[in-house]
């Protein structure tokens, strides 16, 4: 699709949907809403069931952290509309005590996906059916995609073919620890990687 095409879609959707849309981004053919977390379900359905959009798919739900905000998460919802080959993006903003809303009553496909937001982030979703973690294990503490989750302190279960039982055993770091500047390789190589703005010329002078 147009950036012209999902422009004017954007301008339909904010006019309809006043005070719950806070504005909208269109790029490479993309469209972008963000919204007001306690609106969600309201712009949700009015997606799905406006002829003008028919985003009748729930393609997947996920967050990012960012730790240094007051409502830290943006949960990113992305929706498809098979019938009109459109795809629409929906961010809102939430902190970690707050509960949103859960779209199972809109979409029941976002049941699993929601719970692998709770499971890997923590935000919960108010109404949800089965409200429980996903992929971490049983008894785990934390939620491990937050980007203040520790390395280290925690255990790992596996089966153990010999003693024919699940162990738990401390978690092992299969490499050194990364120095997350954005800019450095894996610590331990000493040939320049190609892109790395650090990489040097073995004499420990900044390469060009």
């Amino acid at each position: 699709m147009t950036n012209e095409t999902m422009e004017s879609l954007g301008q339909a959707i904010a006019g309809a949907l006043l005070g719950a849309v806070a504005g909208y981004v269109t790029t490479n053919g993309e469209l972008t809403l963000t919204v007001n977390a306690a609106d969600i379900v309201t712009v949700a359905t009015f997606l799905r069931d406006d002829p003008r959009c028919a985003f009748s798919c729930f393609i997947d739900v996920t967050a990012v952290d960012w730790p240094q905000r007051e409502r830290r998460f943006d949960v990113v919802y992305h929706l498809l509309s098979p019938t009109k080959n459109q795809r629409v993006r929906i961010k809102i903003e939430v902190d970690d005590a707050t509960p949103i809303a859960s779209l199972t009553s809109v979409f029941p496909g976002a049941n699993w996906f929601e719970r692998e937001v709770y499971d890997l982030y923590g935000v919960v979703f108010a109404g949800h059916p089965d409200m429980r973690r996903l992929l971490t294990d049983y008894g785990f503490e934390g939620h491990p995609l937050r980007k203040d989750f520790p390395l280290t302190g925690f255990v790992e279960v596996r089966w153990d073919d010999e003693q024919k039982r699940v162990v738990y055993n401390p978690v092992q770091l299969a490499q050194e620890f990364r120095n997350f500047d954005f800019l450095s390789p894996w610590e331990g190589p000493q040939y320049p990687l190609p892109g790395d703005e650090k990489a040097t010329d073995g004499s420990g002078k900044v390469g060009p």
